[in-house]
């Protein structure tokens, strides 16, 4: 697939409002808790990209994953942790807490951009980069609680290998691009999904999932998990890693309102404000950058 920026912008956009709508279903699941939800929404992404990755790729898909070098199984291990941790935080502590958490990820994509691979950061990035961060505290920032026990705690220390691990990946991806080493890492997105529903699989029983809970949950494997991620990547091709990062961020206001239109959490003043600066960075940030390319 070929992309140009503006049209990559576009489907980036695309992909964190598929991402955004995990908070909504997960409120309306019935009996499925904790390793039971990653498992399974783990086990359908799985299934979605045994379907996926041929139909579009061809059976060698899975030689390329069988002689993979280091880049796509580094790349795999981080999906397996976002996909892991992100869900298991939203059964131990608040959404506010765990999207919080999530919005470091600008700043720590672009920190270990720089170290590793030496990306240099333009200024309207940066700019851009703490435009969006305040917004988000301000979203967020009353709503957070880490006085509620030590489980509050550990789901924040837990959501945190969110951001950790996608700046990671990101970064592993440009570094396997920017240097001539022709790896397909879309086949990264099914190898992190078989890990995470490997490891969680033991930790899930007993099943207590209802064949309501099943169904949402094969959703959000394929709609939230399975397309989105394998664009993402694609994505990644034309985007740099601190600005796929930055628009990552719109997941947070499309959860928001998916939430509020679907499960009736109407949001505060103070997550409006918020949300008016993280799209305003996203614009600023982009219209600066077409000129310039310009």
């Amino acid at each position: 697939m070929k992309l140009t920026h503006s049209r990559a912008v576009l489907l980036m956009i695309a992909i964190t409002l598929m991402w955004s709508i995990a908070g909504v279903v997960t409120r309306h699941l019935e009996s499925a808790k904790s390793f039971e939800v990653t498992f399974w929404r783990s086990f359908f992404t799985m299934l979605s990209l045994l379907v996926i990755l041929p139909a579009f790729q061809g059976r060698q898909v899975f030689s390329k994953i069988r002689h993979a070098g280091r880049f796509l199984w580094l790349s795999g291990v981080c999906w397996s942790v976002m996909f892991t941790a992100f869900m298991l935080a939203l059964t131990m502590t608040s959404v506010a807490n765990v999207l919080v958490t999530m919005a470091l990820g600008p700043f720590l994509t672009a920190l270990i951009a720089r170290v590793f691979i030496g990306h240099r950061i333009a200024p309207r990035t940066w700019f851009a980069i703490a435009m969006a961060g305040v917004g988000i505290a301000w979203m967020h920032g009353s709503q957070v609680d880490l006085g509620g026990g030590f489980e509050q705690f550990a789901g924040t220390l837990v959501a945190l290998l969110v951001p950790i691990a996608a700046a990671v990946n990101w970064t592993v991806v440009q570094r396997s691009q920017a240097h001539g080493e022709k790896i397909d890492l879309v086949p990264a997105v099914l190898v992190g999904a078989a890990i995470s529903s490997l490891v969680t699989l033991p930790l899930a029983f007993p099943f207590a999932a209802t064949p309501h809970d099943i169904g949402l949950l094969a959703l959000l494997g394929l709609v939230q998990l399975a397309i989105p991620c394998v664009l993402s990547v694609i994505c990644a091709r034309v985007l740099k890693a601190p600005e796929i990062s930055l628009l990552a961020l719109l997941e947070i206001i499309f959860g928001i309102l998916l939430a509020w239109v679907g499960a009736g959490e109407v949001p505060a003043p103070s997550v409006l404000t918020g949300g008016v600066l993280v799209i305003g960075a996203l614009v600023i940030n982009e219209i600066l950058g077409w000129r310039q390319r310009a």
